[in-house]
């Protein structure tokens, strides 16, 4: 038998190549070419809709897509208000992270109302209904296949027609147009092109399970993150009690938004006040912590930022920060020496920011700057003392966005001072909250020193 022709795809872009290289020749990233089987050309490439004619953008109907509630409240505030019909999304995360068990409460929630669907792909339909009687939920009315044949799942969708369907997971499912294995480039792109293209065509919402690999990232072409509308994301440790669920993606409703849950032996249940979770209860005033307000989406989030500064014993001082940008780290310690002559050369300094959330925005600059000083000084930071605002290289106090929500959360809290940057002072005083409002990073640590 002759040998079946193989090309190198990229799990970056989705690019194909004959032969093996280092670096993709397309989007030019190192390590990303997987070998697969060449698929002979056919009739499977379809359009995602029907073609339409050629027309002004001014006569497009611009109205807002209908939502639905899926019934679990932090669900739908990720995503931007509940589900939009015809619309698919993407959720991933670690193993045992919660993905299935929050898929499978807000399907019977939903199945009251609406017909659902349940395909799977990992599990057994015993193993479903186990875990559905352990969540002790109502699932008389969702509908459950256990199937990885993409065939067969077309056929039961264009059957049952349901206005929710859920794939769990993406990776188990294949199609025998392909020779391919499961879970390969080539499989994970077509059946989530044919799945997408069923979705816009016939309004039912698919709700995609992807797997993720050892850095945290989807599994699979990068291809299926644009393809789809929402990519949701858990993060979080498997071992703790409390899930993140934060959208890195959505085309109707905003970005970056996240919910927080607690795993409960019932399932995943909604946290209301997610910001005392963020934050450590000291019997007493202690050196080093200092708290901050970040802004995820439209909620804003008091987070406690804990730093330690010791005297290192190597050469090289060590320099690590978890849940916070490690180059930034660096970066304001430069700073901290240049424009408020602290210096930390000789010291070994550990960033954390507490609950395992993860801060990305720079607004958490002055808060970590002021628990560094706080800990190299052993010296507690103001009581009831809350911190946020952008640190320059010049050593300014830059402003940051939705200063006035991030005062209200801290006040609603019994935060009774606030350090920010002067271009966020608010107009109207805010009740049982002294604001202090800096231009320089040295205002601010001497602030705290007095």
């Amino acid at each position: 038998m002759a040998k079946a022709k193989t090309a190198y795809t990229c799990t970056e872009c989705g690019g194909q190549t004959a032969k093996w290289q280092g670096q993709c020749p397309h989007c030019l990233a190192w390590n990303t070419l997987v070998e697969s089987v060449c698929e002979p050309a056919g009739t499977r490439f379809n359009a995602l809709s029907v073609t339409s004619r050629v027309q002004s953008l001014g006569e497009v109907d611009a109205a807002e897509a209908p939502r639905y509630p899926t019934g679990v409240d932090e669900l739908d505030r990720v995503l931007g208000g509940g589900l939009v019909t015809g619309a698919v999304v993407l959720i991933g995360g670690d193993p045992g992270i919660g993905k299935s068990t929050l898929l499978l409460q807000s399907l019977c929630h939903m199945s009251g109302a609406r017909q659902v669907l349940y395909v799977s792909g990992e599990e057994s339909a015993q193993q479903i209904a186990l875990r559905a009687r352990r969540l002790s939920v109502n699932a008389t009315r969702v509908q459950l296949l256990a199937e990885i044949q993409l065939e067969k799942i077309q056929s039961t969708l264009a059957a049952h027609r349901p206005e929710v369907a859920v794939i769990d997971s993406i990776q188990t499912v294949y199609s025998e147009a392909l020779q391919s294995a499961p879970g390969s480039v080539a499989q994970v792109r077509e059946c989530a092109a044919q799945l997408t293209r069923i979705a816009k065509q016939s309004g039912t919402t698919v709700i995609l399970v992807g797997h993720v690999t050892k850095e945290g990232a989807l599994a699979g072409p990068r291809v299926l993150e644009h393809i789809v509308d929402t990519v949701l994301y858990f993060e979080g440790d498997s071992g703790s009690a409390f899930r993140l669920l934060r959208a890195f993606k959505n085309r109707f409703g905003p970005g970056n938004e996240l919910g927080v849950f607690a795993m409960t032996d019932k399932g995943l249940r909604g946290v209301t006040n997610p910001s005392a979770l963020f934050l450590s209860h000291h019997a007493q005033r202690v050196a080093g912590s200092c708290v901050m307000v970040t802004q995820e989406g439209t909620r804003p989030l008091l987070v406690e930022v804990q730093a330690l500064v010791d005297q290192s014993h190597a050469p090289n001082p060590r320099r690590l920060s978890v849940g916070l940008e490690q180059n930034r780290l660096a970066m304001l310690l430069a700073v901290l020496h240049r424009h408020a002559g602290i210096s930390c050369l000789d010291q070994d300094v550990f960033v954390n920011a507490v609950g395992g959330v993860k801060i990305s925005e720079p607004a958490a600059d002055l808060a970590v700057l002021l628990a560094i000083v706080s800990s190299l000084r052993n010296r507690p930071v103001p009581e009831k003392l809350v911190v946020f605002g952008e640190v320059g290289l010049a050593g300014e106090i830059r402003p940051v966005q939705r200063g006035q929500e991030r005062l209200k959360e801290a006040a609603k809290l019994g935060f009774e001072r606030a350090l920010i940057p002067a271009a966020n002072k608010p107009k109207q005083v805010i009740q049982g909250m002294e604001v202090v409002a800096v231009a320089r990073l040295e205002d601010a640590v001497a602030y705290c020193r007095a």
